[in-house]
Order: structure tokens, then C-alpha cells, then sequence
């Protein structure tokens, strides 16, 4: 009786369907996990059995032709025809058996198989691509490729399937085809040009290839200079690199194309001046002045131009007062050429600063902010700006309540907008110039999310600047003598300044602060002339603090100062180098890295 039970029971489990595909399924589960422990004879003798059953394929198949190929490579192929058999026409399965001939390096077969593949698939464009994938995914790129122009050939699109090509090119390091393929991809649709440009800034660090890039853009202009994508990349390209001046030629080529009057050209001059590149900035400006004199760009031209002068001359150590009274004879020049109005406003207040802080005429800067306030046609914005410039000078005129009087005004009124951000940050830095540091940390601690970066950056920098040195003076005693250092530096008190910073650094040698005096007074040091001495307290830095804050500040300032004010190159040149090496990832990379491309480009011209 029990035997007869037995074989109805076997019976009836052979008869469903349901109960056998359960069971299979449950033994590939555990043969796919004997396989992933690496107890590949268990896992074998499950798969033996597992590989007669059709609807047991797919569940084992990955995991058993690689561990066919690994102990028993002839069975594989006997293993991959069975599957054929059971599920012709698949591809996924005929990929699988040409990798495997691919890999035993029988051509005939691969080719007679792709063959087939080729001559069944001709006129589908999507299996095509679709077998291109497939090869892709077993990082056969040679025939994922040409899958790939087989389906561009069947489309009669050769921008199709730009990104897969592309990432194949760039996985086999081929970056001449994968820049091409990525342009493609920005030639099929102008919307696409951010997404390449944010893929050519994280794939194309290297000066190389950036430089093939370049190479590969010029040609294509030369080619077909209709094509608007091509310069469009390659300003984008000489800004990333602050290339300003070889951006602007080919601005200033669209400009002439598109019969624009300095448009394009305007935004290259205004880029370079924003980044600190104010000869070049100024060399377009002038170019606009000559060829667009009736133009509106005209105006911002002139006014941005005498703008670039002020701060080749402000950045000029030490700075020349001769030169700064040039500075405001042009900028009274070009109120009497084109009228006082809400545009030339603007140049009134650069006047009152370069009287109040270049001059110390502080009642002539002071007479003139105020005519801009009171004038009821200034523009909103710049009558904020004058107000938070008349609280600075009232610091200069040692009036701290009238400043902090006019800050909170624009502060009140601009609660929301980047000038009400920056007038707290104002306050925020009376508060810490006066001792006050923890109300002025809660300010600085709100600015951390301000809207503009500029002003968020400086709100974090003065906030950790008095975290770190605070947090183990109870007294705080050493940093109000700092403070009042910074107060003495901005109120253009620089002999006091330099006094109090000599008997600082005597007297806190072991103190936190003592890398921030040192950059201290290598800046007065440097813009009273004394560059020698500025690098001495570089050096300091650079020795005893290189992973502070200021070890990269340091380092790139010593290279500039040997470059540009002692002109000794190849010294700047082995700074550099060193600076790459040391802070890769530094705020100064960029023109460190575009100093020694120049550097070398002078040591081979003959």
C-alpha cells in the first residue's frame, strides 16, 4: 500500500507543471549560490542535471557558461547549441556563442555567426543596435561597433546612437573618436550641448586632451564654419582653460557672422574681467570702443574698460596715487562725454572709492555717494551698493555707528535679495572688527546659505576664521588683537598695521593665529614693494602650515610674486609644479596649471 502511494505521489508531481518549475527553480537558486561561494562542484552537478530542463535556462545560464568556460570549456560549447536548440533565434544566446569562439579564437565560426546575424537583421534598425548592446554588455567593443554603423547605415542617421559609441570609445581610451561621437551628439540637437559640455569638463582633465579637443574643434570650424555648435564649444572650452583673449577671437568672429555689435565679444570681456584677467579684458574693451562706437554696447564698453585699468593699477605693488588720479580723470572724462544718467552713475561711485581708499580723501568720497543716493533717477540697486560703500568709509572716518547705521538700512530693505545678504555680512565683520565675535558668528552662521557664492565663501571663511581661533582663548584677548589688525588694514592704516603685525607674530608664535599674521604681512610686504620679504613669511607658511587654510594660498603667491615682480621664471615654473602636486584639487589649479602652459610655450618659442 505504501509503495503504491509513493507512485501516485510521484505521479502526480510529475504531472504539474507547477510543482516541477518550483522545484527547479529552487534548485538553481542553490546551485547559483554554490557557484557564488565557489563550490563549483556542487554547483555543477545541480547544473548538469538543471541544463535538461528548457524552462530551467534562464535561470542558470549566466552563472553556468562562466563556469563552464572555467572547468570544462568543450562542454560549453556542446552546453550553448543545446540552448540554441531550445530557444532558437534568441540573440542574447547567440551573442553568448560567438563570445565563446571569440574567445577559443576561432574566426571562421565568429565570422560565419556574425554573418548570419548580419545578413537576419539587415534592414532592422533595432535589432541592430540591439545586438550591438548585447556585445557591449560582454565588452566586445570591436563588434559592438560595428553593430552599431550597421544600424546607423540602416537608419540613415549617423548622429544615432552617438553616447553608446561615444562610452564604448572612451571605455577603449580612444578620446580622438570619442570627442567626435560626443560632438555628434551635440550637432543631432543644440539642447544637447550642456550635457557634452559637462561631460567634456569631468572626461577631459588633462592639458592633452583638452588640447585634442581644441585641435578637433578648429577643424571642424575651418570645415564648416556655419555650424554654430563648434565655436559655441570652443569658448566654452578657452573660458574653462581662462583662455580670455583666444575666446574672445572666436566671439568676435561670431559677432561679424551673426552681424551683432560686439554681443558676443562683450560677454568674453566681462567673463575675463569677473576671473581677475583685466589685460585682456581691456584689450576687448578697446576693440568694442573702435568698432561699435554707436552701438549700446558702447557705453558699458568705455566705463568697463577704465574699470579693467583701476584694477591693473590697484594690483600693481606698491600702488601709484599718480596713476589713481589718472584713474578718476578718466572716469570724470567719460561723465562729461556721455552725461550724467542712471548708466554713467555708476562711474561717480567708482571715483568716491578710489578717493576714500586710494587717496584717503574721505569727505570728497562721502560728497559724492551721497549725490548718488539722493538722486532720485539712480538705479535701486546702486543706491544700496553707495550706501554699504558710505558705511565703509564712515569706518575709515572712525564712525562705526553711522556705518552699521547705513548697513542695517540696506540690510532692512533688500531682506531677501544678495545686497541685504551682503550688507549683514558688512555688519557681521564691524561686529568681529570691534571683538564682537559672537554676535557675529550667529550673522556669519545665517550667511553660510546666502544666495551668492561670493558672499556665502567669505561668510564661511571670517566664521571659521574665528572658530578656530577662539575655541581654545577663553579670553579671546588674541584674537581682538587680530581684529583690530584686520580693521587697521581696511581702514588703509597700513604702517600701524605692519607695527602691530611685528610685535604679533613676536608674541604669539604658538598661537593658531599665527599662519594668518604671516599671510598678513606677506600682503603688506608685497604691496609696499618688498618681495623679498613677503616670500620669507610665505615660506613660513608653506613650511610649518601647509595644511592649514592658507598652505595653498601661500604657495600660489609665492609663485606669482617670483614670476611677476622678481621675474625669475624657471623658480615660478618649479613652484607650480610643486603647487599641482600639493593641492590638486585648490581654488588655484586652474591658473596654476594655465601659468605653466605659458611658461612652457615661452621656453620653446625661439
Amino acid at each position: 500500500m505504501d509503495k503504491l502511494v509513493k507512485q501516485i505521489v510521484i505521479i502526480i508531481f510529475l504531472c504539474n507543471p507547477t510543482i516541477l518549475l518550483a522545484q527547479n527553480l529552487d534548485n538553481a537558486k542553490l546551485a547559483n549560490e554554490y557557484y557564488q561561494q565557489g563550490e563549483f562542484n556542487k554547483a555543477t552537478a545541480i547544473y548538469e542535471e538543471l541544463e535538461k530542463d528548457k524552462s530551467s535556462i534562464a535561470s542558470i545560464h549566466a552563472n553556468y557558461q562562466e563556469l563552464l568556460w572555467q572547468i570544462n570549456p568543450d562542454h560549453l560549447e556542446k552546453y550553448l547549441d543545446k540552448v540554441l536548440k531550445y530557444f532558437p533565434g534568441n540573440l542574447q544566446y547567440e551573442i553568448d556563442q560567438i563570445s565563446y569562439y571569440i574567445r577559443i579564437g576561432d574566426e571562421s565560426k565568429e565570422k560565419k555567426l556574425i554573418q548570419e546575424i548580419r545578413k537576419t537583421y539587415s534592414a532592422n534598425q533595432y535589432q541592430l543596435s540591439n545586438v550591438a548592446k548585447l556585445f557591449s554588455s560582454k565588452k566586445l567593443w570591436p563588434q559592438a561597433l560595428q553593430f552599431y554603423d550597421l544600424a546607423r547605415e540602416v537608419s540613415k542617421n549617423p548622429y544615432d546612437y552617438s553616447l553608446e559609441v561615444a562610452a564604448i570609445y572612451r571605455t577603449q581610451n580612444d578620446k580622438d573618436a570619442m570627442i567626435a561621437e560626443y560632438i555628434k551628439y551635440a550637432e543631432s540637437n543644440p539642447a544637447n550641448i550642456n550635457y557634452v559640455k559637462n561631460l567634456f569638463q569631468n572626461i577631459l582633465i588633462e592639458e592633452e586632451d583638452q588640447q585634442l579637443l581644441e585641435s578637433s574643434l578648429i577643424s571642424r570650424i575651418q570645415s564648416n564654419p556655419s555650424q554654430p555648435i563648434y565655436p559655441e564649444l570652443l569658448i566654452w572650452l578657452q573660458l574653462q582653460r581662462k583662455e580670455f583673449y583666444a575666446a574672445f577671437v572666436q566671439a568676435r568672429a561670431l559677432d561679424k557672422r551673426n552681424n551683432l555689435p560686439g554681443d558676443e565679444s562683450m560677454k568674453i570681456a566681462n567673463i575675463a574681467m569677473q576671473n581677475g584677467y583685466w589685460e585682456d579684458a581691456s584689450e576687448i574693451f578697446i576693440y568694442i570702443i573702435k568698432n561699435y562706437l554707436t552701438s549700446r554696447n558702447y557705453p558699458s564698453a568705455r566705463s568697463n574698460l577704465i574699470a579693467s585699468k583701476e584694477q591693473m593699477v590697484k594690483n600693481q605693488f606698491p600702488v601709484d596715487t599718480v596713476a589713481i588720479r589718472s584713474l578718476i580723470a578718466d572716469y570724470q572724462k567719460l561723465l562729461d562725454e556721455l552725461g550724467t544718467n542712471p548708466t554713467t552713475l555708476a562711474t561717480v561711485r567708482s571715483q568716491a572709492l578710489l578717493h576714500a581708499f586710494y587717496l584717503n580723501e574721505e569727505i570728497i568720497a562721502v560728497q559724492l555717494l551721497e549725490s548718488i543716493i539722493s538722486n532720485r533717477a539712480a538705479p535701486s540697486q546702486l543706491v544700496a551698493s553707495s550706501k554699504l560703500d558710505l558705511g565703509d568709509i564712515y569706518l575709515l572716518l572712525d564712525e562705526p555707528w553711522e556705518s552699521t547705521l547705513l548697513y542695517s538700512q540696506v540690510e532692512k530693505s533688500n531682506k531677501e535679495a544678495p545686497t541685504g545678504y551682503e550688507a549683514k555680512l558688512r555688519n557681521a565683520k564691524l561686529n568681529y572688527y570691534t571683538g564682537n565675535f559672537a554676535l557675529a558668528k550667529s550673522h556669519l552662521d545665517i550667511l553660510k546659505l546666502a544666495t551668492t557664492r561670493t558672499t556665502a565663501n567669505d561668510a564661511l571663511a571670517l566664521g571659521q576664521l574665528i572658530s578656530d581661533n577662539t575655541i581654545l582663548d577663553t579670553s579671546d584677548f588674541v584674537m581682538q588683537q587680530f581684529a583690530a589688525i584686520d580693521l587697521l588694514l581696511f581702514t588703509n592704516q597700513k604702517a600701524k598695521a605692519k607695527e602691530q603685525i611685528d610685535v604679533a607674530l613676536e608674541k604669539f608664535k604658538a598661537h593658531s593665529i599665527y599662519d594668518e599674521l604671516q599671510m598678513r604681512a606677506a600682503n603688506l610686504e608685497l604691496e609696499n614693494g618688498n618681495y623679498l620679504a613677503a616670500i620669507n613669511h610665505l615660506d613660513v607658511v608653506i613650511e610649518k602650515f601647509p595644511t592649514e587654510v592658507n598652505g595653498d594660498d601661500a604657495l600660489y603667491l609665492k609663485g606669482v610674486i617670483l614670476q611677476e615682480y622678481l621675474l625669475k621664471i624657471e623658480d615660478a615654473q618649479e613652484t607650480y609644479l610643486k603647487f599641482l602636486k600639493t593641492y590638486p584639487g585648490s581654488r588655484h589649479s586652474a591658473e596654476v596649471r594655465k601659468l605653466i602652459r605659458n611658461n612652457r610655450s615661452i621656453e620653446q618659442t625661439p
